[in-house]
């Protein structure tokens, strides 16, 4: 018998069959994430000023549910230290059920003890004032796994020389003030969540015992410089970096730097459609295989 061939017409045509697109698929189940809050504030000198803790570092993916607003909250960094008194906590940020707890302020250093940096996301530096040694402040190293940060740094003194903590980072504690500076920012951990490899959530530098030792590094993320200001030609210390909660830079004299704001960034792949509507104008990228969405001030997101 020979072979029968189907031809068009003996095909019913009264089954129409569904165009497939991106736009057609359900919203998507699920986004990555990456929430850091603001960074601590540098303290002030007087004695010598601890560097501000960075803001604390979560990532992870996260489950969600197609028309459902999702808060976003971007925390503002940590207020200067100013007469001697030591850095402002910084704000927490949340992006839904999320929240990253704001970096520690660098220890004081004028007034009576207690000198010790603050708790935080990552804890701020010690501070130092006639012999009187801060400890570094804690990091939320122990409530999420992994930790949102590092403890910061002690006040360190040899042979008669003073300095300020390190505040800590996202990625490495503090370090403790030595004989000839201020104490390193902790470095914070780096991320590629928008596709390109960035740090957040640096600690800053303390402040030296004076401007002969030059300036104390924050940490890569963000992390404000520790300096002794107080001298014509000086370097200068510096807040932490806007976006990246890095903490801000201590004092030997006169007042510390400010901590840097918070970063919300939400990411999934761009198989499934855009989000359905969004408040506080995000960036949104698309890099190779994803959407990205970042946030810099406060706002929402529905799927």
């Amino acid at each position: 018998m020979a072979n029968r061939l189907f031809s068009k017409s003996s095909i019913s045509t009264g089954v129409k069959f569904p165009t497939i697109s991106a736009s057609s698929l359900s919203k998507t189940p699920y986004v990555e994430y990456l929430v850091v809050a603001g960074g601590g504030g540098g303290a002030a000198g007087g004695g010598l000023g601890g560097g501000g803790g960075a803001g604390g570092y979560r990532d992870g993916k996260l489950a969600v549910t197609a028309g459902s607003a999702l808060t976003v909250t971007v925390g503002n960094g940590g207020t200067a230290g100013t007469g001697g008194g030591a850095g402002g906590t910084g704000g927490n940020s949340v992006f839904s059920t999320i929240t990253s707890s704001g970096g520690g302020g660098g220890g004081k250093s004028g007034g009576s003890t207690p000198y010790d940096g603050g708790n935080g996301g990552s804890g701020g530096g010690g501070g130092e004032n006639s012999g009187n040694i801060g400890s570094g402040g804690q990091g939320n190293n122990g409530t999420y796994s992994p930790s949102e940060g590092h403890n910061g740094g002690n006040a360190g003194t040899n042979s008669g020389y003073y300095a300020g903590g390190g505040g800590g980072g996202a990625g490495a504690p503090g370090k403790e003030g030595t004989s000839t500076n201020g104490g390193l920012g902790g470095d914070g951990i780096q991320s590629s969540i928008t596709g390109t490899a960035t740090y957040y959530a640096g600690g800053g530098g303390g402040g030296p015992y004076s401007r002969s030792f030059g300036t104390c590094a924050g940490g890569q993320g963000g992390g404000g410089t520790g300096a002794d200001n107080n001298y014509s030609g000086s370097p200068a210390s510096t807040a932490g970096t806007a976006n990246t909660g890095g903490g801000g830079g201590g004092r030997t004299s006169g007042d510390g730097k400010a901590g840097g704001s918070g970063i919300v960034i939400i990411r999934y792949p761009d198989t499934y459609p855009a989000a359905a509507s969004t408040t506080g104008s995000p960036t949104v990228t698309n890099p190779t295989g994803y959407r990205v969405y970042k946030f810099t001030g406060d706002g929402s997101i529905t799927f």
